[in-house]
């Protein structure tokens, strides 16, 4: 069991899909992402999202992240957040998102 304090660790927001290209030097199959959090910035992300999403349905849609992760790099990138999703019965990514639209930047709790 974790502590309350320890969830708090986690800086969880909202943000808004600006651009997705495909991420070509990934291993699996993935996308490369810009997402707006508002006055936290815009941040990048890679996400291996490509099952259930197509570039131009990921435009403008609004995703939530783990935002305070140090940056990782995969391949040639920097992934500066983690996208939130569940996994389906044939182990891809469903994207968490609010059902409104909330502003960017917006933490979850």
């Amino acid at each position: 069991m974790i502590q309350w304090d320890d969830f708090t660790k986690v800086d969880i927001r909202c943000g808004t899909i600006l651009s997705a290209e495909v991420f070509a030097k990934a291993k699996k199959p993935a996308y490369q992402l810009s997402i707006d959090f508002g006055s936290l910035g815009i941040k990048k992300s890679s996400a291996q999202i490509t099952a259930h999403y197509t570039i131009e349905n990921l435009i403008g849609k609004q995703v939530v992240a783990v935002v305070n992760f140090p940056p990782k790099q995969i391949a040639n990138f920097m992934s500066e957040c983690l996208v939130l999703g569940v996994y389906d019965t044939q182990n891809e990514v469903v994207l968490l998102h609010p059902s409104h639209p909330v502003q960017n930047g917006q933490p979850i709790g």
